[in-house]
């Protein structure tokens, strides 16, 4: 391969080519030579070609390890390595997200060993996550730090480790990638998880390493991590992408209502649920991508239960740009739920009224009142449905004295603590029977709300799953496949790798 000169054209060029690599060379020499501003997302190497690609978590840092590269004409065991750029590519979203949310690098902090642990047996039993490049122990800690050659290796073993009897009691989190260089007089922010991390994509990795991993393709086999090709899309500061906006929701029990998944979700303003009830999935749509990537993680991390069983969670597909009159709206408050005020005369205007004349605008959701305030709420399953209603009564004689406005989505409240959603099942009366610690669904969690921006809430705030984008058309196969439950245990120590 010929590597490419110039610099980056954009922000997706973070790999850096490195070529003439010597056959004895090994993966760990090679990376002690690497300095650079900030973390390595993933070491790829081609011995049959002598050169490897290193991929860095964003194009500033390739570019400066790149051109300090260049200056001092790096070598290896004598000789000289040529320098060059490798192909621009996104970073993965499900290392974004892992990075961006909660520290993630290739290095896993190992806490709580056993003093009889040695290398060599954390190099056979971590080594079946992906290729390592360096373990390093400090007995006089009881500390140890396996660097991987890719942060989504680390993030399936952080994952994993918590989850099995003989990592029980120890502490598994990530460390300081070793070739992250840090300038004397500043100091590297403590890279310590705030809670539990999102489950790593499903990828097949069962390798056996040596003590190194040599350039020679005679060596010890080579495995690197793929992630699915849908998901190869660039993200925001945020971590989040910007039209992955839509989650995937399966495994929903048959009695589920839409107004079950509404009163499970949190996090965010919703443009749009679809409910497939036959499949037994659904599709939420936010408005904000982070706000989707933050529902995401912390149904993934915290489960999702929803009538006394756990969903699955995933991606939907890439969703298109909110049309430029919908995002005006929004700005200007525009939600899914209809505030109807001012109501008089309960007869007049029982829920069977509000149904029968809202729902020619779209799916209703949800129906509930506060006679005491004179007020209702209708709850559309897509914010468009509520414009159009908000437009079309605002017109309308038999409305003239009410107040028809936006109310606050519900779904937009902050999370709760612990596994999200609720545990209720209807009962055969079509009413609800709460389990122990989840609220009623259905009612509005707002006290005395008018419309929108007049709320104040009173409620508290508020399964895990491979990571896949969902095409709609693919939902059965996508139902079909089994979720992982992943957590970790955060760690309070400051997790730096050692050099």
């Amino acid at each position: 391969m010929n590597p490419l000169g110039g610099a980056p054209l954009n922000p997706n060029q973070r790999t850096v080519y490195i070529g003439n690599l010597p056959p004895t060379g090994t993966i760990d020499e090679l990376l002690s030579l690497i300095r650079s501003t900030g973390p390595i997302e993933s070491v790829r190497l081609l011995p049959e070609k002598n050169c490897a690609f290193i991929s860095f978590l964003d194009a500033p840092t390739a570019l400066g390890f790149f051109n300090d590269a260049s200056a001092k004409k790096l070598q290896l065991h004598g000789m000289e390595l040529k320098i060059g750029w490798g192909k621009a590519t996104p970073v993965p979203p499900t290392v974004a997200a892992a990075v961006m949310q909660y520290n993630a690098s290739r290095n896993v902090y190992l806490g709580g060993l056993e003093d009889y642990v040695t290398e060599e047996m954390l190099r056979e039993d971590l080594g079946r996550f992906g290729p390592i490049d360096q373990i390093k122990i400090l007995k006089d800690k009881n500390v140890g730090f396996v660097h991987f050659l890719s942060v989504q290796s680390a993030i399936k073993a952080v994952s994993q480790l918590a989850q099995e009897p003989n990592w029980q009691g120890k502490r598994v989190n990530y460390g300081k990638d070793r070739c992250t260089y840090v300038p004397k007089g500043q100091k590297m922010q403590p890279q310590i998880p705030q809670q539990p991390l999102i489950p790593a994509a499903a990828i097949a990795a069962a390798v056996n390493m040596g003590q190194n991993i040599p350039f020679n393709p005679a060596g010890t086999p080579q495995q690197f991590m793929q992630v699915p090709g849908s998901l190869a899309a660039g993200f925001g500061a945020s971590g989040a992408v910007p039209n992955m906006r839509t989650v995937y929701l399966g495994n929903i029990h048959p009695d589920t209502t839409t107004e079950d998944l509404c009163n499970a979700v949190r996090g965010g303003v919703l443009q749009s649920v679809r409910y497939m009830k036959d499949k037994h999935i659904a599709f939420v749509t936010f408005i904000d991508p982070s706000a989707a990537l933050a529902f995401f993680n912390i149904a993934s991390l915290q489960g999702l239960s929803v009538n006394n069983r756990r969903l699955k969670i995933g991606w939907g597909k890439s969703s298109n740009p909110l049309p430029p009159a919908l995002a005006v709206a929004v700005q200007g408050g525009a939600t899914r739920n209809v505030y109807v005020g001012n109501i008089d005369d309960w007869e007049k205007w029982a829920e069977d009224r509000l149904r029968r004349d809202f729902g020619e605008f779209g799916d209703i959701e949800l129906i509930n009142s506060l006679r005491e305030k004179n007020c209702a709420w209708v709850n559309f399953t897509n914010i468009s449905s509520a414009m159009k209603a908000i437009e079309a009564m605002r017109v309308r004689p038999e409305y003239a004295h009410l107040r028809v406005s936006y109310g606050k989505d519900r779904c937009a409240n902050p999370p709760r603590a612990g596994v999200q959603g609720g545990g209720s099942r209807r009962n055969n009366n079509g009413g609800v029977s709460p389990l122990s610690g989840t609220e009623k669904p259905g009612f509005q969690e707002v006290g005395e709300q008018g419309p929108a921006g007049e709320a104040a809430s009173t409620a508290p705030g508020s399964s895990g799953g491979f990571v896949y984008a969902y095409e709609e058309a693919d939902a059965d196969e996508a139902d079909a496949r089994e979720a992982e439950h992943d957590m970790i245990v955060p760690s309070d120590e400051v997790l730096e790798g050692a050099h």
